[in-house]
């Protein structure tokens, strides 16, 4: 009895670890119920009705990044996100929402750049670096919170939703303040959609400068579309090339957050002998520079570019899904009106900010 009882208990162990091997592998591959896949799936569906919704009259102006965060917002505080989905939620706001901001980088080249000169660089890259100072800056005189006034700021001085997912990378703030902020510049980016149109003739704006002024100015990149191209051809391809090499200072903006994150870190945690966590430095926005190098000496096809455009803004509709999947709109209600009354300010600011460096340098 006592060589029986040996040997099973000496099998017992193998037995387990048999066992456990398939449960493993499955749940590494993310394969099995509580991996990322029904969580992922569950963000697509929801990525996939914005585009539906987007075929709807008077939808056609919003892109379905923005379509899928409103609509991810509404499944969560109607119906309620499962538990089962958490794993593959997290997996798209912080993974894939990574390779999506890769993946912008073959939408951008060095020669576009060129093509808006370097008075037009400068002024875009003036009217970023004024934008976000000072929303950060009437951040503080307001009372909002640092990194929601961060996120507002990267929105608007940047480009839009894709700025402020990608800026909390750095930030980390809650989601929350991620909606909020996307809200925040999706309402004023579209009033500039609608009212830019009106004033070329009363602002004494040509085709050139007008493209120009909604490229450094307005939030969204298809806002931008649809505001600049009502004043002709000329004015909407520059004002598109404009917003892709405003989009591309996205880099340097994350890069320099991160860096910033990283000293306030060290001045804070000093004198903590235990504390040794650290902000994470975004490497993903190394791959987004090493796209648009790559997308500056290699040829990609216009098929091609067609099926990556495509792809890069569902994985970004995807993300924000996601976004909205995890976000209370009740805590979104506590934050008050001050937020909205900074996105507001600094809609109002960099608008007159770039038109009047726009007519300061001619």
């Amino acid at each position: 009895m006592t060589a029986i009882s040996n040997a099973d208990t000496s099998k017992t162990p193998r037995r387990r670890a048999v066992r456990a091997l398939p449960a493993q592998a499955i749940n590494w591959s993310g394969l099995h119920a509580n991996g990322i896949w029904p969580g992922l799936f569950l963000a697509a569906m929801v990525a996939a009705a914005a585009y539906a919704v987007r075929h709807l009259p008077g939808m056609t102006t919003f892109s379905p990044m923005i379509l899928a965060i409103v609509i991810g917002i509404a499944f969560h505080n109607l119906v309620g996100t499962p538990a089962w989905a958490k794993q593959g939620v997290t997996f798209s706001m912080r993974r894939l929402l990574r390779i999506a901001i890769i993946l912008l980088g073959l939408q951008l080249t060095i020669v576009q750049v060129i093509e808006v000169g370097g008075r037009g660089i400068g002024i875009i890259a003036a009217t970023l670096v004024a934008t976000f100072a000072f929303t950060v800056w009437m951040g503080r005189v307001l009372g909002v919170d640092r990194k929601l006034a961060q996120l507002i700021a990267a929105g608007t001085s940047i480009c839009g939703a894709s700025a402020v997912i990608a800026t909390n990378t750095v930030t980390n703030a809650h989601d929350e303040d991620v909606a909020y902020a996307v809200a925040c510049v999706t309402v004023f980016g579209s009033v500039a959609m609608f009212a830019y149109p009106l004033l070329p003739g009363l602002l004494r704006l040509d085709p050139h400068a007008f493209g120009l002024w909604s490229g450094a100015s307005i939030h969204e990149i298809a806002q931008v579309v649809a505001a600049s191209f009502q004043d002709g051809q000329k004015a909407g391809e520059f004002g598109t090339i404009a917003k892709l090499s405003r989009v591309m200072l996205l880099a340097p903006m994350v890069i320099a957050l991160g860096l910033m994150a990283n000293r306030t870190a060290r001045k804070t945690n000093s004198g903590a002998e235990t504390t040794s966590a650290r902000p994470p430095m975004p490497w993903f926005v190394l791959g987004f520079v090493a796209l648009v190098g790559v997308n500056s000496v290699v040829s990609i096809p216009t098929e091609a570019k067609v099926w990556i455009v495509a792809v890069t803004t569902f994985l970004l509709s995807v993300a924000l899904a996601a976004m909205g999947l995890e976000t209370d709109i009740r805590k979104l209600a506590a934050k008050g009106f001050r937020p909205a009354l900074l996105g507001a300010l600094a809609f109002l600011f960099i608008a007159s900010f770039s038109l009047g460096l726009i007519k300061l340098m001619g």
